[in-house]
Order: C-alpha cells, then structure tokens, then sequence
C-alpha cells in the first residue's frame, strides 16, 4: 500500500522532491517520531545571546561549509541516539558518557523565522537548527529539494551546512542530520 503511494507521489511530477522505500518504511509514523525524534524543548526561559551581526558583510549568494573541510562525517544515531550501537541492548556506560571530547563554553541564538539571520550567520559557520520531521514526506525522503509542509512541532537537531538554488533557481538550505546516509 505505501509503495503505491510513494509510487504516486514520484510519479505526479509536482513535487520538487523524491521519496522512496528505505529503511524507516516497516515504521507507522508514530513509530518513527518515537524513535528517531528527540529533542528536548526548553522547559523554562533562558537567557539567550544573539548572534552577533556586525562582521557579517556582503552575503555569498551561495555557501557550503562541507567544502571548507568544517564538517564531520554523517553518523547514525539509532535509536534515540543511541550511536554507536552494539547490536544489543544495554546499560548504560556511565564512564563512557561522562568523558567528552569538547566542552561547550557559550552559544549565540540565531532569530528564530529569519532567513536573512539565518544567512548572515551561516556566513560565519555551520549552524544548529531545530526542525519538523514528524511528517510522512520526511520519513521517506530520498532525494531534492523538501518543499513540503514545514510544521511547527521542532522534535528534531540538525546543522545546518550549506545554502544556495539550483539551476531553476529553487533556493535550498542543506541540513546533515544524524540518521545515517541512507536519507
């Protein structure tokens, strides 16, 4: 049944996008959202520290940050980040989870519903973003530009690591994501 409906949605040619059959396709939505959707939302108010915009110049009308070499490799977090798994289920190791090999000393908001804040950041480095993968069209992804509903239940992080438009002139952002290379 949902490969004709993939089928279909391939087919119809109206969508800037493909989805395929991949590795999420034996979950029901919810199942997906449960297990590879996660992230935590800010139980209170926090102080914030925007983005500093003064040594932000002219834009580039194109940037991708995999080129300048600042990006890692895409890995797969499994279930609820649960990377690297080891084929069986376990405790946790309490060790193991308490070293780090970064600390994290600051960070600096980025107006939320901006792309021009959005863009002047990316100028200066990849950038965390939250956003809405909890829909069908998400969970089948294959390959192209997404331009479906955007939804506004953030439950995912990615990093956002280059911008730019295709050769029709469609602008895109590109997110790595953290659910293996398969999508």
């Amino acid at each position: 049944m949902w490969n004709s409906s993939i089928n279909t949605s391939n087919e119809n040619g109206d969508l800037s996008y493909l989805v395929s059959v991949n590795e999420f396709a034996d979950l029901t939505n919810e199942e997906f959202i449960a297990s590879r959707n996660g992230l935590e939302k800010a139980s209170k108010a926090r102080s914030l520290s925007s983005f500093k915009y003064e040594n932000v110049t002219a834009l580039p009308s194109a940037m991708d940050w995999r080129m300048k070499g600042t990006i890692t490799p895409i890995k797969n977090q499994g279930k609820c980040a649960n990377y690297p798994y080891q084929g069986v289920d376990a405790t946790c190791n309490k060790k193991e989870a308490a070293s780090s090999a970064a600390q994290i000393n600051g960070y600096e908001d980025v107006l939320a519903n901006d792309e021009n804040a959005l863009l002047q950041a990316m100028a200066k480095k990849p950038i965390l973003v939250s956003i809405d993968t909890s829909g069908y069209a998400f969970q089948f992804y294959s390959s192209g530009v997404f331009t479906g509903d955007c939804g506004t239940d953030l439950d995912h992080g990615v990093t956002a690591v280059a911008f730019g438009a295709t050769s029709d002139k469609t602008k895109y952002w590109l997110v790595k994501k953290s659910w293996g290379t398969m999508l």
